[in-house]
Parts: structure tokens; sequence; C-alpha cells
């Protein structure tokens, strides 16, 4: 059984000067015992009455190292080896690291050495009551996981070894891999002294996750920077194929604040292939090999929601506590892994995050593609493959595919590098691509911690990219379009914008942002602002759900047999297929509720025309064809129709688990195209009857001013809801008596005309007069200025922009506000 001591032992035994127990190290020991091992003896001691399950060990010290080095002559001669180095000389680099490994391996451990790690394993098997004890044997070195470098996998670990010879050859090897060719790059490239850093070995006690999962997980957003999110990457068997991306694994986020108040926040699940494990090899030279998962297995999720939720508490306890010790923030990278014997969780590694931890928050930095001419906008529409994106930027160059590490020196600078998955061994050349993108692997493992640090664009779990990708073609790699990265035919142009954001000024007017992709949330709730003003439901039923919701419903009621199938495809993990829209959309709304928590997040029901709703999946068996869908069968007459009441029910099921289970409170929602006072009651009630009372747990229910009675009637509609949201597109088209859809009409509309600025200007009025609250989400405030100017002299309380519009405004109003500025020019940054 894998122990955790819960207290460290009084004093330290004069004969082991080489050795320490994890129980008898904290953080203040990194320079005696390195960054991981000082991690996992601070973790034992302080972390263990809270909960957190670390396995034990013991470590040799720097002092162990040194010994050797110095009793086998060694300093000197691999000096000659790496004081003149090129480490840009793949050659030469490959060269100088066999020898200096070479010099090491050949040099016998001096024998208090040796009889030190011989004593300490034997007490080790001793305490776990194991005639021969399994352990992980892992590097950690002196200058690691430092809060600005991360040094991820540039030495070994050695899995599933037992017995005193097994140990003691992996230690010597470990001794060995400080000068793998990627430590010595990666020591260069930081500026470290290869011979002022020391060794250290930690011998842990094996988790056996061989029989059941592994992975990793940091306390903050490893793409966004976005603290409050703690991602948890997992996949069967040990962990290092996750680490070393060798498989592209499950991935879930966790909203750390809410989960904190005992909530059950989890944001995200996304399926991985998991296309093999890495087991114990039982025969052979090997200790560790790979295998198939099963299909079964594969298609289901590594992780139950009570295993996912525990991990994210420890990743809370560990980060809080690592924060206090440092005195500032500190995001933390961990490993983990499920003893699958007792079917328990440990925490194998902890260190801190060093990307995102870094980056300053004082300047916006966004990357965007431009599509003028056809060409690009013809490559655009049919990216050659998509996978994870790593990091936010745009990269581009000639595609260099290469499968194997032993060819890596055919790779020229400023190229993109294709291959089957990166690993540390491949930084010496990684440093020099423009953008790197990979069958395999997940947006948590060590190449692509590596590649975050260097700013270098990554695109893993691609699948296929090696065969797809044809070597030598100009590409251009984007990972600033959300989650998915994409790679695009040719050399199409972009560019980087940047925005100052640390000295925006107040404004009374509260500057609120239109939300659409919840894939973009995290990004964009670092652009300062109030809240959200408008999240349209259907974007997320369109581009995350893509099925209708009676076709759920009904599923033995559709007619179109490929739709069937697709339907089947989307819904297989689950027991009811309704249960599919329920939990998509769910994490669609927590996931930008979240971003924004506690400040308000306004989610708009959905609002689908009927030839809208007929282009999702099966809807072409539940819409009716209208000649004028614009004044149809939409918003809030949906809601209470026999034909379409069981679908509305899924979307307050959705929003009920967003705020009662999940803890996020700042949702409100708000009902569309309401007709009429009592239709706007009947919402209510109907509502209430799926648990969302108005009123119940500061539940307030919003409604959109956007039909003229609605402004008309605004007392009686305030007597309904508590509080309105322009719609200028619709208000405009019906103010004005055109279809905002034809283009024979469209250079009628105008938001600035008279009768429209007057009939907001009423609203504005009206429901003031009520004592509600009163905001715009439209375009026009984004597309013209004098319009946000107008507003705001009427005194809206909120005005919700496009994020692109949100600083550039937020400048503008406060000068109008203060009296200093007016809207005669359009304003740029």
């Amino acid at each position: 059984m894998v122990q955790t001591p819960k207290s460290p032992p009084t004093s330290v035994s004069t004969e082991t000067t080489f050795i320490l127990k994890f129980e008898q190290v904290g953080i203040q020991d990194v320079p005696s015992v390195g960054g991981k091992n000082a991690s996992l003896g601070e973790m034992i001691q302080q972390l263990s009455p809270q909960g957190v399950r670390v396995p034990t060990g013991f470590a040799t010290t720097a002092a162990a190292y040194n010994s050797f080095i110095r009793s086998g002559g060694l300093v000197q001669k691999m000096r000659s080896h790496l004081d003149s180095l090129d480490t840009e000389n793949i050659q030469a680099l490959r060269a100088a690291g066999q020898a200096v490994r070479d010099l090491i391996l050949e040099t016998p451990f001096p024998k208090d050495l040796e009889t030190a790690i011989a004593k300490a394993y034997l007490e080790l098997c001793e305490q776990t009551q194991n005639s021969t004890l399994d352990v992980a044997v892992r590097s950690s070195a002196t200058a690691e996981d430092l809060p600005d470098a991360s040094f991820a996998g540039q030495q070994e670990t050695y899995l599933n070894v037992h017995g005193v010879k097994g140990v003691l050859a992996a230690c010597h090897k470990c001794f060995a891999s400080l000068f793998t060719d990627r430590a010595i790059s990666y020591r260069t490239l930081q500026g470290f002294d290869h011979f002022s850093i020391a060794l250290s070995v930690g011998v842990q006690q094996m988790v056996r996750s061989d029989l059941a999962t592994a992975g990793v997980m940091f306390s903050i957003d490893t793409e966004t920077g976005f603290e409050h999110a703690a991602l948890i990457a997992a996949a069967y068997g040990l962990g290092e194929n996750v680490v070393q991306g060798t498989v592209t694994p499950d991935e879930y986020l966790v909203f750390k604040p809410t989960l904190q108040q005992g909530y059950r926040p989890i944001l995200k699940k996304q399926l991985g292939s998991k296309a093999v494990k890495m087991v114990y090899d039982s025969g052979g030279n090997k200790l560790t090999k790979n295998v198939a998962v099963e299909a079964g297995d594969r298609n289901q999720f590594a992780l139950t929601d009570d295993e996912i939720l525990t991990l994210a508490r420890w990743a809370c306890i560990i980060e809080d506590h690592y924060s206090t010790v440092r005195g500032l923030p500190t995001p933390m990278d961990m490993e983990w892994a499920k003893d699958g014997l007792i079917g328990e969780l440990f925490i194998v590694q902890a260190r801190p995050e060093t990307v995102q931890s870094q980056k300053s928050s004082s300047v916006l930095r966004r990357y965007r593609l431009q599509s003028e001419d056809n060409a690009a906008a013809e490559a655009l529409s049919s990216p050659l493959i998509t996978g994870q994106a790593v990091g936010e930027m745009i990269g581009q160059g000639a595609a260099r595919v290469i499968q194997s590490a032993a060819n890596i020196a055919d790779f020229q600078p400023g190229e993109v590098l294709v291959t089957p998955r990166t690993d540390p061994d491949w930084e010496p050349i990684m440093k020099r691509a423009s953008a790197i993108v990979t069958d395999q692997g997940g947006r948590t493992c060590h190449a692509a911690i590596i590649a975050r640090e260097m700013g270098i664009p990554a695109i893993v779990g691609c699948g296929d990219a090696t065969r797809r990708i044809e070597p030598g073609v100009p590409v251009t790699v984007t990972c600033a379009e959300g989650e998915v990265g994409k790679v695009y035919d040719g050399l199409i142009p972009f560019k980087v914008e940047e925005a100052a954001i640390d000295n925006l000024p107040s404004t009374r007017t509260q500057i609120m942002m239109n939300v659409g992709n919840p894939e973009e949330a995290f990004r964009l709730a670092a652009i300062p602002c109030d809240g959200v003003g408008l999240a349209r439901l259907e974007f997320i039923i369109a581009n995350h759900i893509k099925v209708h919701p009676l076709a759920l419903l009904q599923f033995d009621q559709l007619t179109s047999e490929q739709d069937k199938r697709a339907i089947a495809q989307l819904t297989a993990l689950y027991e009811r297929k309704s249960d599919y829209f329920v939990e998509r959309l769910t994490h669609g709304i927590a996931t930008i509720a979240a971003a924004f928590y506690p400040k308000p997040v306004v989610i708009r029901l959905s609002d689908f025309k009927s030839n809208e709703y007929a282009n999702l999946l099966g809807g072409k068996d539940f819409e009716p064809i209208e000649e004028n869908p614009m004044l149809g069968w939409r918003g809030a007459s949906r809601y209470t129709d026999p034909r379409y009441r069981d679908a509305f029910a899924l979307e307050c099921l959705a929003l009920k688990q967003v705020r009662g289970q999940m803890g996020l409170t700042n949702v409100i929602p708000m009902v569309p195209f309401c007709r009429t006072p009592e239709e706007g009651q009947a919402v209510l009630n109907e509502m209430a009857s799926h648990g969302l009372v108005r009123g119940q747990d500061g539940l307030q229910v919003y409604v959109m001013c956007e039909i003229p009675n609605n402004v008309i009637l605004v007392e009686e509609f305030a007597e309904v809801f508590d509080g309105f949201s322009i719609g200028s597109n619709d208000l405009t088209q019906l103010t004005l008596g055109l279809d905002r859809d034809s283009a024979l009409v469209a250079h009628l509309f105008d938001e600035r005309s008279a009768g429209v600025k007057k009939i907001v200007s009423m609203a504005i009025d009206g429901v003031r007069r009520s004592h509600r609250k009163i905001g715009l989400c439209g375009q026009a405030p984004s597309d013209y200025p004098e319009f946000a100017q107008f507003l705001v002299e009427e005194g809206i309380d909120s005005i919700s922009l496009n994020p692109d519009s949100v600083i550039k405004t937020t400048l503008a109003i406060a000068a109008i506000e203060q009296g200093t500025s007016t809207f005669t020019q359009p304003f740029y940054l």
C-alpha cells in the first residue's frame, strides 16, 4: 500500500549524510535536494493533514552528487566537452552530451554513496512492508521548478524500478541525465552554468497507476492564464505518456472559487483518444511498455466527477500553500496518479507554473489573421488540419516533417516543425521553429510547456498532421482562434494588436461585453469590463451542440438516417440523448459565467428563428416553413408552446445546474422577443416549474427591449422583469418597418435615425421611472461612436460592446462623462 507519513522525525541520522527522507525536507531545501524532492517533502509535512496524499520516499542530496563528481575527477573532463560548445550545432551538441554522459556512467559510485542508497531503499521497503518495493526514480536538479524556468523534462525518470541493484543503476543514470542534450541546451538558453547545478535523485514508492489512471494538473488555465480554473489531464496507465505527449488525454476544467465554497463546478469534460497506456513490463530488459487501450475504455472518461473534484480541491490546497510560503500568487503544475490496487489518488510532483504566471497583465496582445484577398479567404475556409491550440499566437513558414529525433539535424531555423509528437528531446530545435504541429499529445505535456516558455505557437493532438501536411509547403499555424488550433495552406497575412489596460479610467456607465464563444471567455475576461451584457445561447447550441433539442427528445421520430447516425455518434457517451444537450449547454454557460465571476453575466435564452433551427441536425423534422421567420415563431413565443415546451425545459435544467450545482449565481437569464407582459409572465411561470423562481436565491430575470410594445408598455413589463436590455438590431427594424435580413432595404437600416433614437430615449426614461436597470447590447455602439455618446447622454445604465471595442469605448465614455470630449470624429486606440 502506498503510504503518506503524517509527521516528520525529530532528528536526522549522521549516517545518512548523502540521504534525506522526504519527511525530513521542505521547500527551503532546494539547494540540497532540488525543486522536485523539496516540494514532495513540503507536501508530505504540510499538506497531508489537509488530505493531500503524497507517496513516501527518500532523496540523494547535492552533497552526494558533488562527492561522486569530485571522487571521480570528472569536472575538468566534462568541461573539455562543454566550455566551447555551440548548442546551435546539433551534431556537436549530440557528441558533447554523449561524451559527458559516458564519463559519468563509466565512473562507479563511491562505496559510501552506494551503501547509503542501498540502506535507504531497504529501510523504505521495511517501512512500507514490502520485501522488494517498486519505486519511481526521478531526477531533481537544484536549478529546477523555479518560478521563471520550469526545466521541465530535462532530466530522466525511471518507473517500475525494484531491488537494490535496480535502484543504484537508475540513480546512476539520473546523474548522467543532468547532461542530456536537451538539458545542456536548455541551461544554455536560460543562462545557467552547467557546473553550478547539482542533481538530487528522488526514490519514491510507485503508485500503481499502471492499473488505473494518471496525468497532470495545473491550478491555472495554461493557454489564457485565467487564474481561477484548475486544468486536469488524464489517461490510462503510468503518467509518463501524458507528460511526454505520447497520448491525447482527457481534459477537465474546474472553477476554483465556487469549488472552495462546496459546489461542483466542472466547466468542461473533453474526451481524449487515450490510444495506448504505459504499464509494467514483466519480461525482458525494459521496465515499462505501451499497450493498446480497449475501445470501450477509450470512449469513456478516465476519471469520475468525484475524482475530478478531489484533484481540483488538492490543486487549490497546494496553490494556496505555496502562495503563502512565497508571499505572492503561485500557480502550480502538478502530476497525479491513481493507485489501481487501493483505488486512491496521489500527488507525485508539484512545481510552480512558469509561463502564464510570468506574463505582464498590463498589456493585452492579440494576433489576427487578415483575409483581404480571395486566396487568403479561400485558405481560411478549409484548414489543412486542426488540433489543440498551445499559445495564443500565429506562426508561419515552410513545413518540415520529421518523424524521428534522429533527423532533427535536418531542421532549419524559421520552419514549422511537424512531427508525430514533441518531447523535451526536441528542445534544441524547438527554439528555432516558427511553430510546432504534432499528431499526438495534449496541452499539458512537457513539450507544450517548453513551447509556451519559448513563445512558440504549437498545435498538438492533430491525429495525422505528418501525413496530411506536405513537406516543404508554406503554412500558417494559428492558435489565436480559441481552443482549436488550425493549420492553413500558404502564408496568410496577420497582424498583432496591443492595448494597455493598466490605467483605464472608471465610468458611471457600466461597460459590459458581448461574448458568444465559451472557448474565448477566459481570454476575454482579461479585458477590464463590468461583466457580460449579452451571451447568446443559440451560439452555444449551433457551434457546440449542433443538434435540435427536439431531435434528442424524439430521436425515434427522425426521418433522416444521416442525421440519426450523426446524432448517435455525438451522444454515444450519454445514457439519455437529451443529457448531451444539457451537459454541453451547462458547460458553455458556466464557462462564460466563471470567466467573469462574480460580475453579472446576462444569458439570453435561445432566439433561433425557424429557418435557423431547421439547419441543426434533425431540425427539419420539427420546424415549420415560415414566410418571414424574423417575425414568426421565435423567442418567448416558443417557451410555453406545447410544440417546444419540452425543449425549453432542457435550457432551464442547464441554467439550474449552473446556478445551483456550480454556484454561479452571477448568471441572469434574459427573455428575448417577448411581445406582451402576459407572455412574459407565462415564461416566468414555465421557468418556475423547472426550479428557476424569480427572486429565489437572488435570481433576476431580464427581458430584451426590442419590440415597440416593450417601450409602449414599459411600466407593465417592469412589473414582470428585473431589468431590460435594448436590442438595437430588432428595435431598429421594427421601428423602421423593414426586414434586416433583406438586402433590398438594407440601405435604410440605421440605428442613428431620429425615430430609433427617440424610441430608445423613451425606453431609457420609462425604465428609469420604473426603477429598473436598462442597458443596450446591440451592435450600434461598437460601430458608431456617436451612438454610444447619445446613450451616455441619455443616462443609460450599461452598454454591452463587442470585445474589440471595449477599451476604446471605455476611454471615450470616460471623457464624455468628465465633459472633456465629444464624438465629433471616430476614435481609435
